[in-house]
């Protein structure tokens, strides 16, 4: 990044269908770069990598469909119900995508960068970057957006939430808590105040 300024790097984190990924958007919509983890994942799921063929050595060929590819609904419905085996997944992917998360920040040329990651502190990779933030929203929103946009039974979503690391524990070790359990517009308002504080500007809400 040498002849230029150095992007400020938000690490944006929070548990299922709490919204980071709305979160996401407003910055990516306030010129933010967007580097998102999940995404990134995708590609190491695709057909030829080593970390298909470590999954496929670990949970049986029946996880990767036609195409070769991981079948992420299959593969869901195995390791959501079992947290040995989530632990075992992340292990397989986690090295891989920290290293795309790497090589997408030290390509970055946007002033504000952000990071999306669901392991955000678990990983370590909190500590590479200037603030985190934490989008949170009430337990039982979580699992009537699961229910309502994903079509999961409250049981599916109740178990989807528990598999996740404590909300609380993310909060804590927040620098930004966003809470998106509102309207958009308030959401939108916490937002504008978060990136005026790190950009060192001022913000009058609306």
């Amino acid at each position: 990044m040498s002849g230029r300024t150095r992007p400020r790097f938000i690490g944006l984190t929070g548990n299922i269908a709490c919204g980071k990924s709305t979160v996401g958007r407003l910055l990516a919509a306030r010129g933010a770069e967007y580097i998102d983890a999940d995404r990134l994942t995708h590609q190491l799921l695709a057909a030829g990598t080593p970390e298909n063929d470590g999954i496929v050595a670990r949970f049986g060929s029946e996880v990767r469909a036609a195409d070769g590819a991981i079948d992420r609904p299959r593969l869901g419905s195995i390791v959501f119900s079992d947290s040995a085996a989530l632990k075992e997944l992340e292990a397989i992917l986690h090295p891989g995508v920290r290293a795309l998360i790497r090589r997408a920040m030290a390509a970055a040329t946007a002033p504000i960068v952000v990071v999306d990651a669901i392991k955000l502190f678990e990983s370590g990779l909190a500590r590479e970057l200037d603030t985190a933030w934490v989008v949170t929203c009430p337990r039982a929103e979580q699992v009537r957006r699961l229910t309502a946009d994903r079509g999961l039974t409250p049981e599916q979503a109740t178990m989807r939430i528990d598999a996740q690391g404590s909300q609380e524990e993310k909060v804590r070790l927040a620098n930004v808590v966003i809470d998106n359990g509102g309207t958009l517009a308030e959401t939108e308002r916490q937002v504008d105040a978060a990136l005026a504080t790190l950009l060192g500007t001022s913000h009058a809400a609306p």
